[in-house]
Order: C-alpha cells, then structure tokens, then sequence
C-alpha cells in the first residue's frame, strides 16, 4: 500500500494573504453596499471537509478557514471561499440571518456583486487532508438496533432527550 502524502498547513505568511484577501472584499462589501461591517477574528483553526466557515456565537461573530484545504488548493481558495465567507458576514449584517437562506437570494446577489462563484461547495479533492472521524454509539429497541452520532448520544447521557423508534415506539437504549 503506497504512503499517504500529508499535506502541510499554510503558513504565516500565506494565512496573511487569506487576511488581507478577506479585509479586501470586507472593504469591498462596504463600497458595494454603503454599509459598515464589524471588524472580526479570522482564524485558520478549521478542520474536516470544509475550506472556511462563518460562525455566529452569541454576539460573537468570526471567520474560520481550513489551513490544510487552503494548502492544497490555495488560489481555489483564495477566489471562492474567500468571498463565499465574507458573503454570508455580509448577509447577517444587511439583513439577519433569521430572515434568509443561507446561500439564498440575497447571498447570491452579493456572490454575484463580488464577481465570485456562487457555488455553495467546491469540490476540491481531501487527498492528504485530515479529516474527523465521526463517533458512532449503538443503541436498541425492542425490534432492531440503532446507530447514533455522538451529538445525540451525548444529548441522552446529559438527560437532555429521549430518542424512541420510529418503527416500534420503544424508548432507545445504550446496547450492552
């Protein structure tokens, strides 16, 4: 079986390219659209399947990008996530995310007013890239056996929810 090769995350000095990349259409936005966006962290903490990620914690608001997709596939990245995570900032801010689809209308309009691919995933190849894996716990029933996630599993042991069969009506259990 042939080695694996594993890909390096970017470095110092191209995560500040993807900065300065991102302050760019942050900057453009506000010409576009007369408006002025917080300023926010831009982190390179992100793993698994995604290049970069707009997360909204409370008040918190951030921009998270994949330093290992970003070193395989780095000028990809640079003109499709790049502006395809400043769009969804731009979105909350004019007009909430409460009231709109994610990589709806609006969020096409300003893809569209960025000269960017509106594209709502890149398929880019993972070769060498690290992944999570997922945690699965088995549970049962009374007429089969079931596979959940760890979010769900997780959401029992904190008494937080009770999940039942759809089949049989009985309460899931852990599998011994």
């Amino acid at each position: 079986m042939p080695a694996m090769n594993h890909v390096i995350p970017i470095d110092q000095l191209l995560q500040q390219q993807v900065v300065d990349r991102t302050l760019h259409y942050i900057q453009l936005a506000e010409s576009l659209f007369d408006c002025q966006l917080p300023p926010l962290p831009i982190h390179f903490d992100l793993r698994g399947r995604s290049s970069g990620m707009y997360r909204i914690r409370g008040r918190h608001r951030e921009i998270r990008y994949n330093p290992w997709i970003f070193a395989a596939h780095f000028d990809e990245c640079l003109t499709t996530t790049v502006p395809h995570e400043v769009a969804h900032l731009v979105v909350d801010q004019l007009y909430g995310l409460r009231n709109v689809r994610p990589h709806g209308v609006e969020w096409k309009n300003v893809m569209a007013a960025f000269g960017a691919d509106a594209r709502v995933t890149a398929r880019l190849s993972l070769d060498g890239i690290p992944q999570r894996q997922a945690n699965y716990y088995n549970y049962s029933c009374r007429c089969t056996s079931h596979r959940l996630g760890a979010r769900r599993h997780h959401r029992i042991l904190r008494g937080q929810v009770r999940y039942s069969c759809r089949r049989c009506g009985d309460v899931l259990k852990a599998a011994q």
